[in-house]
């Protein structure tokens, strides 16, 4: 599947020729070459014992191969798989405010989907950010901007009432961590503002009630008599001044902009209010400034007590919003905007030993200017500011805020560090090797950002809800008022006692009051914020957790898991190889494996580091190669010494050569390998044989690799099974390495997949989602890569702070390299789906049961009737659930860390 993904121009003529187009295929411009049968001398075994640990290889057919070389190499194409991006921009980000409530979600979607050239779009209100993807034919367009685009999509939206614009990607460290700075502290004046206004609301409502101070304390035995100041406060005029100052002042902002939305076409829950406050003060108004209509339904408390409830709620909510986000501040404090550089002399032989020599200085500068390559001194307390490798100096190192692990990690040279992480003890000097926006912690930040864009797929009933629910609440609160107004109050004259008809008993008063219940009770906002504060409250503490999940939709898909498939070599086991065993055909131990190193010398797989270095222990002088072919989870075949050697599984290196091995020599070469690895084998250890061949011999020796077992494998594996999921293992390895390990860690016989290829795997998960399954691949190399991205949710774990195809093809990535992590990545998504369901449950809940109760359900047989002003109280509290129920999630935090 990875045919094509390069092309060879050696500088000299090749005795290879790859070429491919669907399917592989292979020229060899001697094909005598493979013919070629020497007479062998009789065969003697030689077998060398070392290291006590294992390692698989995973065996397959049907080969697909890539082809390098360190001599000139060319990109053609890149796997999907590999998370590559085409030439030109396919998604852009708009910065969206303005948004108020559900309604405004479904607004500024249906707008941004409006135009043709939209693919799809994920819009969150509390981020404040509209992701949008454009379809491939319109973005492969020849002249297409994506920034011409992106300026008239937010012109679009910012003549409809929500200010945009575009947001701008691949700044630098201190641009992003100013940006954020900015929009937090646009927040908290936000906040400020908001506390001012609800002072100032509360202040108008003290005075407005003032005059039912005298009946609140007679009811208490407290008799006051009516002086100046109460009658003054009794005055009509007076009631209507405050209420119209509660309109213009604190509810102003709120005001105008519910009016502006309905002009627009676009009503949201400030509308709702608004229109609510105004018909109450417009009534009032006209019923004391014309009492010939004898209306007597003068209530100008409602309005401004209406105004209070619903500003002290939205400044409470708002409060919670900002804590909802301080995971995500938390995140970028880890940024450090300014780095000491070091800049040493080339003639110092010191230089590289010391921390800092005598003849180097240390310049402060800024972490944007830092390159790779570049020495930068940390000191003891200082927050990291580059990934980069040890040059000198020990110390102790904070990676919880990254992996989640508690206990700090020691570092010294030529250990990697990670941008984010925090200096203990004592001083560094690190060589970058990754800066700025390319940094770990960067990245990690994007990927949450990116994360909190992802709508879950469940998001989606709430905006079918929400989009029509403001137009729906506006018209069941005008058929209230015509209900009560012309029957209701004719069918049940009784209820014209009640309170809220006024000491009168006035049926206008009653079904006005009524219907402004009904529009102030309805509460769109809470459908708008049940899935997104959720949703950003998990993604953010995943995050602190070292769980980097890439979406919303993600911990949907995983918190539905019921299958969990996992690698082998770097999942169950290390993923750290060593040879513990070479065994031989007529040739030395040490021949083998200089052969054996020199073909995988430019390889990445952990099995040829192992060869490596076992190689370069015995100080072996390993040769150059030419043409080398590599094929993930198979082998490795280059030109050694003017010669063919293959490098991999004994039927991939058997089929590569025309000179066979008889079975009876590579029974007793397997005999040998065998019996010498047994000496050191133990149980919680996995061994694999690799074979190597040579042109013209065939199979001419073997080395025994071996891996350990995960000391977190066993527990992960009993976890998954007590929460009622199956696990199978898939793997390239032999039966019996794969058989080894999963009885080690509690899987069963029927539950293992072994001598598998990549597209095998992939068939395997195929087959497993046609049944039904919901399945999730944990996996770690780049023939891993395909299942992740086919499987519901692939899992992949961070080795050595490297990023490789199996992360990039991963829809959530174990930062801490540990199995353990599956189980809290699940545990995290099934919390934070709990609470979008209890959260919109309530949302559903409260609007079902709160809008017939407002428009006077009760009120024929109970004698109870809402007012204005408590159903605005009700509206903003069930607004402060929604979210103070994501806050929640932040004890299943809590409760890991302790």
């Amino acid at each position: 599947m990875f045919a094509g993904l390069l092309t060879i121009s050696p500088l000299s003529p090749s005795k290879l020729c790859f070429s491919s187009s669907n399917g592989s295929s292979i020229s060899i411009s001697n094909a005598d070459r493979f013919g070629f049968k020497p007479r062998l001398p009789n065969r003697r075994f030689k077998v060398l014992p070392v290291d006590r640990r294992r390692y698989s290889l995973r065996r397959s057919w049907n080969p697909s191969f890539i082809v390098s070389s360190s001599l000139e190499t060319r990109t053609l194409t890149q796997n999907a798989a590999f998370g590559g991006k085409s030439d030109g921009e396919t998604s852009i980000l708009l910065d969206v405010s303005g948004m108020m409530c559900g309604g405004c979600v479904t607004r500024v979607k249906s707008l941004l989907s409006g135009d043709e050239r939209v693919d799809s779009v994920a819009v969150n209100m509390l981020t404040e950010t509209a992701a949008i993807k454009f379809k491939p034919e319109v973005a492969a367009e020849a002249g297409f901007e994506a920034a011409n685009v992106a300026e008239s999509l937010s012109k679009k939206l910012t003549e409809c009432g929500f200010s945009s614009k575009r947001r701008v990607s691949d700044m630098g460290v201190a641009e992003n961590v100013k940006k954020w700075k900015e929009m937090l502290k646009k927040k908290e004046e936000m906040l400020v503002s908001s506390r001012n206004r609800v002072a100032f609301a509360w202040t108008l409502v003290a005075l407005c009630c003032g005059s039912h101070a005298s009946h609140i304390l007679h009811s208490v035995g407290i008799h006051v008599a009516h002086g100046s100041v109460l009658d003054v406060l009794h005055n009509s005029y007076l009631k209507g001044g405050l209420a119209l100052g509660a309109l213009l002042g604190p509810g102003r902002d709120l005001l105008f902009d519910g009016l502006r939305a309905l002009r627009k076409g676009a009503p949201n829950m400030n509308s709702l209010v608004g229109f609510g406050s105004l018909a109450a003060f417009i009534i009032s108004a006209v019923s004391l400034l014309k009492p010939e209509l004898m209306w007597d339904a003068t209530f100008f408390d409602e309005p401004v007590m209406l105004l209070g409830f619903v500003l002290l709620g939205r400044s409470l909510e708002e409060r919670a919003r900002i804590k909802a986000s301080s995971d995500m501040n938390e995140l970028l404090s880890l940024i450090s905007t300014r780095s000491r550089l070091v800049i040493t002399s080339s003639e110092s032989e010191s230089s590289t030993n010391n921390v800092l020599c005598s003849d180097a200085i240390s310049v402060e500068v800024p972490t944007d200017d830092i390159r790779v390559g570049d020495s930068v001194l940390v000191l003891p307390g200082e927050t990291i500011p580059v990934d980069g490798t040890v040059l000198a100096g020990r110390s102790v190192v904070d990676e919880s805020m990254l992996t989640g692990e508690s206990l700090p990690v020691f570092k010294e040279k030529g250990l990697s560090v990670s941008a984010g992480t925090i200096n203990w003890d004592g001083p560094l000097r690190i060589e970058a090797t990754s800066t700025g926006s390319n940094s770990t912690i960067s990245k990690i930040i994007h990927m949450v950002e990116d994360a909190q864009g992802h709508e879950a797929p469940i998001q989606r009933l709430a905006d079918t809800i929400a989009g029509p629910f403001v137009y729906t609440v506006m018209t069941l609160s005008a058929a209230t008022f015509a209900f009560w107004y012309y029957i209701g109050t004719n069918i049940f004259p009784d209820v014209l006692f009640n309170n809220i008809a006024g000491p009168d008993c006035d049926p206008l008063l009653l079904s006005l009051k009524l219907a402004v219940d009904v529009l102030v009770v309805s509460c769109p906002c809470a459908l708008g914020l049940a899935t997104p504060t959720a949703i950003l409250v998990g993604t953010s503490l995943g995050a602190r957790q070292g769980l980097l999940i890439r979406g919303g939709d993600v911990l949907e898909r995983l918190a539905g898991i019921d299958y969990i498939a996992l690698d082998k070599t770097g999942t169950l086991t290390e993923g750290k190889p060593a040879v513990s065993a070479v065994s031989s055909l007529v040739y030395e131990e040490s021949e083998i494996l200089r052969i054996a190193a020199a073909v995988e010398k430019t390889a990445s797989h952990p099995i040829a580091n192992a060869i490596i270095n076992k190689a370069e222990s015995f100080d072996l002088r390993i040769p150059v190669t030419r043409g080398q072919l590599v094929e993930p989870g198979f082998g490795t075949l280059a030109e050694v010494d003017g010669r063919l050697v293959a490098v991999g599984s004994f039927d991939w290196v058997h089929e590569r050569f025309q000179a066979k091995t008889s079975r009876s020599d590579v029974l007793s070469l397997e005999d040998a390998i065998c019996q010498s690895s047994k000496e050191v084998a133990y149980p919680d250890h996995s061994r694999t044989v690799v074979y190597v061949g040579r042109e013209g011999e065939g199979i001419i020796g073997a080395i025994a690799v071996s891996d350990s077992l995960r000391r977190d494998a066993k527990f992960t594996i009993s976890r998954l099974q007590q929460k009622g999921i199956k696990t199978v293992v898939l793997s390239g390895d032999r039966e019996e390495a794969v058989a080894s390990i999963a009885k080690a860690v509690g899987i069963e016989n029927e539950s293992i997949k072994s001598s598998l290829t990549p597209q095998q795997k992939s068939r395997v998960i195929s087959s497993l989602k046609s049944a039904g399954h919901h399945i999730a691949m944990v996996g770690d190399g780049i023939n891993d890569a395909p299942s992740l991205a086919l499987a519901d949710v692939g899992i992949a774990l961070r080795i050595e702070a490297q990023e490789n195809a199996a992360s990039n093809a991963a829809s959530i990535i174990l930062l801490g390299n540990k199995l353990s992590q599956i189980v809290d990545a699940l545990e995290l998504s099934q919390a934070t789906i709990s609470k979008v369901y209890q959260n919109l449950a309530w949302a559903i809940a409260y609007n079902v049961i709160a809008i017939p109760i407002a428009a006077g359900v009760l009120l024929p047989h109970f004698d109870f009737a809402m007012t204005p002003s408590l159903s605005g109280g009700l509206m903003a509290l069930s607004s402060i659930f929604v979210v103070s129920n994501s806050l929640l999630l932040q004890l299943h935090g809590s409760n890991k860390r302790s």
